[in-house]
């Protein structure tokens, strides 16, 4: 592959800042050495970040802010600029910050609910988790569907099957989209990677599957697909 001149170099990185205001350095490290991964790397980035699917704008800066609190990342102040431009006020930040410090406590019942769940019968686990949610929600300036996606998608980027588990249920009881579900989620591939979202999304299948939740027709269709999973590699035949 022929390196990038100068020129294209800085022509992509001047790109780069009349979309998003600033340039960061791996920025410049791909658009040195790898253009193609640069290339994709943008149009990921477009659709995760920057293009509208499901989430109204709000929502969905509300969504960015409990991830990037709840990973503790310095990286991506923008959000908080987007989250203020799209309405976002203190208060609301505020109710975000409280919900992530909460959902990193859902590990702590994890272990409650694994081991001594048995012995306390009349206390459901999982349903004091989502009340203490519940309770950080209640009399907040976000909505309890906005909330619930938040809690959705900390949950995927901290890769916490239980708490996930509680909080797609809840989500469901509070009528959240599936789709803005499904959306909510993928953000935490940006700061996470897409391990994290295929363990996401395989507790949610089991969710549809054991009967937890009830998906709409689009999404039973995905959950009654046969044969999901990690890859096996094929049994080799016996020597003839």
């Amino acid at each position: 592959m022929t390196p990038p001149s100068a020129g294209e170099v800085r022509a992509r990185l001047a790109e780069i800042r009349a979309a998003r205001g600033f340039v960061l350095p791996h920025h410049g490290a791909m658009a040195a050495a790898l253009p193609d991964l640069h290339a994709a790397y943008e149009a990921m980035y477009r659709a995760l970040t920057l293009d509208d699917h499901h989430l109204p704008p709000h929502a969905k800066e509300v969504v960015w802010l409990a991830i990037l609190a709840a990973c503790r990342e310095p990286v991506g102040t923008h959000h908080l600029h987007r989250f203020r431009t799209t309405g976002g006020t203190e208060g609301e930040a505020a109710t975000v910050f409280r919900l992530a410090a909460w959902a990193g406590g859902a590990a702590r019942y994890a272990t409650l609910a694994a081991n001594w769940q048995g012995q306390l019968r009349g206390l459901d686990l999982a349903a004091e988790y989502r009340a203490g949610a519940s309770a950080l929600i209640a009399g907040s300036p976000i909505d309890e569907a906005t909330a619930r996606l938040a809690l959705v998608a900390v949950q995927t980027a901290c890769d916490e099957p239980w708490g996930l588990a509680a909080e797609i249920e809840a989500a469901y009881a509070a009528g959240v989209p599936e789709t803005q579900l499904a959306e909510a989620m993928s953000l935490a591939i940006w700061p996470r990677g897409v391990n994290p979202f295929v363990r996401a999304t395989a507790v949610w299948l089991r969710l549809m599957q054991d009967g937890r939740v009830t998906p709409s027709a689009a999404f039973r269709a995905w959950a009654e697909t046969p044969g999901q999973g990690a890859f096996v590699a094929p049994t080799a035949s016996p020597p003839g």
